[in-house]
C-alpha cells in the first residue's frame, strides 16, 4: 500500500497522481519527465488502448492486442514514474487522498483523465439497444455480434428472413462512426460472399444515422 500522508515531509517531491492512462494521462505522464516530481498513474487495466482503431478490432481487421500498449513498457525508462492498477471510488480533497480499491492513495496534485463514456443523448430506446464501442472489450462484442448474426442468417430460407441478421445500423457520423460503417461496408462488398457462400452483397446492408444535416 502507498504512503496515504496527504503531504510531505515523507516525500521527497510532490506526488502527482494521474486518473487514466489514456491520451491524455499517458501525455502529461510523459510531460513530467526529469522534473523534480513524483508521477503515479492509475488505471483500471494494465494497457493504454489505441482507440482510433477500435472499428478495426471490431470487425476483424485487426487483433485486440495489436491495439493495447503495456503502460509499464512505455514509462520503461522515466524513473520518477510509478504505475498502478486501481479502481478509484472517490477523492478527498480536504485530506488530498484518493479511495481506491488497492487502499487510499496520498496525492499533492490531481489529474483526472478518465475519457469518456458513450453518449446516448437520452435516447433510452439507443441506450437499451445498441452496442457502445469505448474499450477492446465492446469492440470484441461487436466482432462477436456480427459473425453470429452472418451463422444464424445461414439458417434462414428467404432475403426477409435474413434482413434482420444482415442490415447494420451505426448511429453517429463522427470519425468512429463513419470508419466502422465503411469497415462493415468493406465486409460487405468483399468478404461476405467469399467466406458464405449461400449469401450475396446484396443480402446486406450498412446503414449510418447522424443527427446533424451532415457527417
Amino acid at each position: 500500500m502507498m504512503n496515504t500522508q496527504p503531504t510531505q515531509p515523507n516525500r521527497k517531491f510532490p506526488r502527482i497522481v494521474i486518473i487514466g492512462g489514456g491520451f491524455g494521462g499517458i501525455e502529461v505522464a510523459k510531460g513530467l519527465k526529469n522534473k523534480a516530481v513524483d508521477v503515479v498513474l492509475l488505471d483500471r487495466n494494465n494497457h493504454h488502448t489505441f482507440q482510433p482503431l477500435l472499428y478495426q478490432v471490431a470487425t476483424g481487421t485487426l487483433d485486440a492486442p495489436s491495439i493495447a500498449f503495456p503502460l509499464r513498457k512505455m514509462f520503461r525508462k522515466q524513473e520518477n514514474f510509478t504505475f498502478r492498477i486501481a479502481d478509484v471510488k472517490a477523492v478527498d480533497t480536504e485530506r488530498k487522498v484518493l479511495d481506491t480499491d488497492i487502499g487510499p492513495i496520498a496525492y499533492d496534485y490531481l489529474v483526472i483523465a478518465t475519457g469518456a463514456t458513450t453518449n446516448f443523448f437520452g435516447n433510452q430506446d439507443l441506450e437499451y439497444y445498441a452496442m457502445p464501442m469505448k474499450n477492446v472489450k465492446e469492440a470484441v462484442n461487436i466482432r462477436s455480434f456480427l459473425l453470429q448474426n452472418m451463422e444464424e442468417s445461414l439458417l434462414k430460407a428467404t432475403p426477409e428472413e435474413r434482413a434482420p441478421y444482415l442490415n447494420v445500423v451505426v448511429v453517429g457520423g463522427g470519425p468512429t462512426g463513419v470508419e466502422l460503417s465503411g469497415a462493415i461496408a468493406e465486409i460487405r462488398n468483399h468478404i461476405l460472399s467469399k467466406d458464405y457462400h449461400e449469401l450475396k452483397k446484396e443480402d446486406m446492408n450498412v446503414y449510418l444515422v447522424e443527427g446533424q444535416s451532415k457527417v
